[in-house]
């Protein structure tokens, strides 16, 4: 009799990432694998799922305006409490540290079903920043039975946190979405945009912690760019989230070489990754997808909780003082030198096959 899985989604990062394990799942004939969205992000969820061609089985449709992080995780908890009885799952599969990942986490424990947490053991060890995440993926670390770490050093961290569960290194699934997707070497049209007259810089910002004033600072070193090298132009998908888009809409509207644009889909951001010069972004997933296509990336955060891309030359931690910004991205657009030397630095994090070995776990858990 097939063994019921749950894999639970809430945020387009969350679906790019699981989509691959999706597919590896529902193509076994061992799993009856029930897909569940809380609606966290709504539409960008859905132009994933389109993508890869999934369907989900359920969605408790738990977007509010202005909600809060205790409102995504009550109505979550609630909302995936009911499912959980009524489906009774042998396992709960949660991906990296979102509210949604956390409080399905949470949810599982209640019920006492075995969690499976994909993209485990990443650590800054500042519990504030980023904030919530780091907080989120440590919680689930300690709710987990079966750690699906993408690197050594994720490994690392689970074992000196002394975690229960079993920790295995799988790489990370992102490497299978990015590969399957680059394949059908997707478009990226921007109206204006002349991929080929400039030097494209791609950037995307959304962080809580660079809320405010680093926001601006943000916006203030892109600008910096642009005037120092008018062979350049800048690509900027604006965040859903009024608080982070009308700064930036404020601060960099003017400028001609300046293209903001509603948020991509995943195939349109792996063409304009593809297309592009380099990546200034304060997310995760960049730091990760980019090297596989050879583009350095300057991470525009205090900290990573992906120190492997800094240690192996694929991305630099630069912060958000627009000094600093400036200068490294000066770096990279001067020095030949210097930008092929991280656009050909080796990928830490995977090499495509992931999700095919957390089948494979998960296969051997059950047997």
């Amino acid at each position: 009799m097939a063994k019921q899985v749950c894999i639970i989604l809430g945020t387009r990062p969350e679906a790019i990432k699981m989509a691959p394990v999706i597919q590896v799942f529902r193509r076994s004939p061992l799993f009856d694998t029930q897909v569940i969205l809380t609606g966290q992000h709504i539409e960008m969820v859905a132009q994933v799922m389109q993508l890869f061609d999934l369907e989900a089985n359920q969605n408790l449709e738990i977007m509010q305006p202005k909600q809060t992080l205790t409102d995504i995780t009550c109505r979550s908890l609630q909302g995936l409490e009911s499912l959980f009885k009524q489906l009774q799952p042998q396992l709960v599969l949660v991906q990296g540290d979102t509210t949604t990942a956390f409080a399905a986490a949470l949810a599982a424990f209640y019920q006492k079903i075995p969690v499976g947490h994909v993209e485990a053991g990443l650590r800054t060890d500042d519990v504030l920043n980023p904030y919530p995440e780091e907080a989120n993926r440590r919680l689930i670390s300690q709710l987990t039975q079966l750690h699906f770490a993408p690197t050594k050093l994720a490994v690392q961290n689970l074992q000196r946190s002394g975690v229960l569960g079993k920790i295995h290194q799988t790489g990370n699934t992102v490497i299978d979405a990015l590969l399957s997707v680059a394949q059908r070497q997707p478009a990226c049209d921007v109206p204006g945009l002349e991929w080929k007259k400039y030097r494209v810089l791609l950037a995307t910002v959304h962080r809580r912690e660079n809320w405010g004033e680093p926001l601006l600072q943000i916006a203030e070193g892109f600008l910096q760019i642009l005037d120092q090298f008018p062979d350049t132009a800048l690509l900027l998908p604006l965040h859903r989230n009024p608080i982070v888009r009308e700064p930036l809409q404020a601060a960099l509207s003017h400028h001609s070489r300046i293209f903001l644009t509603e948020p991509l889909d995943y195939a349109e951001l792996v063409g304009a990754i593809g297309r592009s010069h380099l990546l200034l972004t304060d997310s995760g997933g960049l730091q990760e997808e980019a090297p596989s296509l050879g583009k350095p990336v300057l991470v525009l955060r205090e900290t990573t909780e992906r120190p492997e891309a800094i240690a192996s030359g694929t991305a630099k931690l630069v912060g958000t003082d627009p000094e600093q910004i400036f200068t490294a991205a000066s770096v990279l657009l001067s020095n030949a030198e210097a930008y092929q030397a991280m656009a050909t630095a080796i990928n830490p994090f995977g090499d495509g096959h992931a999700a095919q070995r957390i089948l494979q776990i998960v296969t051997d858990y059950f047997v």
